[in-house]
């Protein structure tokens, strides 16, 4: 049964890629809203309206924007997959360390309070399905400080955007701008760990395949010679 298993390398890949796509929009849009921020600081430029400096700057933030929303989407729906075929690998290996039902793969992240503990769970789960029988422990570092970035990037200044919209003067725009740049780091920072953290549950569930694989082919190559 073991033999059968294939870990989603393929699709660790293209988690991987969505969110690097992610934290590389996230970046430009960071440096655009610093560039708008320096420009807000300043006297207002004289000129057209068509060649104003804060205007140009204003629609690269706003593209940007809306495709680092697209992208933070494509991401999630791509981990989510992988964590969907991850939980195939981890129930050949301790299913009955798999705590939540498949279900949750999807309303884990969207009902408001399971949101905040269900896909750590399943990362747990998987971690510790990893693990050889005898040390099996839910739960790393890496992992708390992993869903701890998640958490405050998705929670630190939501209101940022609605306030730069209502803002009425530089200082108030500048301000929300500060808020802004300061959630996308910490967005990038979710994202790099993310990363990091598929590819060592990958590793980690790879290595214990194999531990599993061993003693089976050595128990067929006994019953052949027998």
């Amino acid at each position: 049964m073991v033999e059968a298993v294939r870990l989603p390398r393929g699709q660790a890949r293209f988690a991987s890629a969505a969110l690097a796509a992610f934290a590389s929009v996230t970046v430009a849009a960071g440096l655009a809203a610093w560039h708008k921020y320096q420009l807000l600081a300043g006297s207002p430029a004289p000129g057209p309206y068509v060649d104003n400096p804060l205007v140009e700057v204003d629609t690269y933030f706003r593209n940007l924007t809306g495709w680092r929303t697209g992208l933070l989407l494509a991401a999630l729906l791509q981990f989510s997959i992988w964590l969907a075929n991850m939980r195939d690998v981890a129930d050949v290996l301790w299913r009955q360390g798999q705590r939540r039902r498949r279900a949750w793969l999807v309303f884990g992240w969207v009902i408001p309070v399971a949101q905040l503990f269900i896909p750590k769970m399943f990362i747990n789960d998987l971690w510790a399905a990893g693990q050889p029988e005898r040390q099996r422990r839910r739960g790393h570092p890496l992992l708390t400080a992993w869903w701890l970035s998640v958490l405050v990037a998705a929670n630190a200044y939501n209101d940022a955007p609605k306030e730069l919209k209502k803002a009425v003067s530089a200082s108030q725009a500048r301000h929300a701008l500060r808020q802004i740049m300061f959630s996308e780091g910490l967005e990038i920072c979710a994202a790099a760990l993310s990363i990091v953290v598929v590819w060592q549950l990958i590793g980690r569930l790879e290595r214990a395949t194999r531990t599993a694989i061993a003693p089976a082919e050595v128990c067929s190559t006994d019953q052949a010679r027998s």
